[in-house]
C-alpha cells in the first residue's frame, strides 16, 4: 500500500489542540499521513510543480475540438443563423470565436480546408455603429478589417480570404472556442 507524507502548516486557535511548550515565533507543524493512489499522487505532484515553477501544463481539448495556441476550437458541421450559432456555442460551454490579431486570423484560416463560411463572435452594435465582440469589446479596425457593408443586423463570418459582414439571419457554419484544460498525467500500472 502506497503511503504519502504531507506536511501542512495549520493555524489553530488556543484550546483547540494540546499545548506543548515551544517557541512562540515558530509555526506549529503537524504530520499527516494519507493513502493516495499512484495516479492521484502523480497528478498532485505535477499540479504543485506547475504552481511553484510557473511552467505551463500540457493542454488538451475535448474530442472533436482542435487546439490552436491557447484555445480549443469547434468547427460546426451544419449551418444556421448567427443567433443560433451563439446559442449552440453556449450549450457547449463555449463562445463564438474571438480573434485577437491578424496572426490568429491566419492560423484559423489555415484550419479552414474548404470554401465554407464560419460565423465568429462579432456583430455590428447599432448604438455605437461599431463592430463589437460578444465579450463587449470593440474591434480594433487597424488590426483586423471587415469587408462588406455595415448596416443593421450585420454579423461577421470568416473564410479562407478574410472577414466579411453578412446578414445575421443567413445560414453559415460557425466556430466555437473554449479554454483547453491541463492534460492529466497518467501513470501506467506496470512501471
Amino acid at each position: 500500500m502506497d503511503r504519502q507524507v504531507i506536511y501542512a502548516d495549520l493555524n489553530l486557535s488556543k484550546g483547540s489542540y494540546l499545548e506543548r511548550p515551544s517557541a512562540p515565533s515558530l509555526p506549529r507543524v503537524i504530520l499527516l499521513r494519507q493513502n493516495l493512489s499512484v495516479e492521484e499522487s502523480s497528478a498532485e505532484v505535477q499540479e504543485n510543480r506547475n504552481e511553484t515553477t510557473g511552467k505551463p501544463d500540457l493542454l488538451e481539448c475535448p474530442k472533436q475540438w482542435q487546439l490552436l495556441q491557447e484555445k480549443c476550437l469547434f468547427f460546426s458541421h451544419t449551418s444556421n443563423t448567427w443567433n443560433y450559432s451563439l446559442g449552440d456555442c453556449s450549450k457547449k460551454e463555449s463562445s463564438l470565436l474571438l480573434i485577437q490579431d491578424p496572426e490568429e486570423l491566419t492560423h484559423v484560416q489555415k484550419l479552414i480546408h474548404n470554401e465554407f463560411l464560419f460565423w465568429i463572435g462579432l456583430n455590428l452594435s447599432l448604438s455605437e455603429n461599431k463592430w463589437k465582440w460578444i465579450n463587449g469589446s470593440f474591434l480594433n479596425t487597424t488590426a483586423l478589417h471587415i469587408f462588406g457593408y455595415t448596416k443593421e443586423n450585420s454579423c461577421v463570418y470568416i473564410s479562407l480570404t478574410g472577414l466579411f459582414s453578412e446578414d445575421c439571419d443567413t445560414d453559415n457554419k460557425w466556430i466555437c472556442q473554449k479554454e483547453p484544460k491541463p492534460a492529466i498525467n497518467k501513470v501506467c500500472s506496470g512501471s
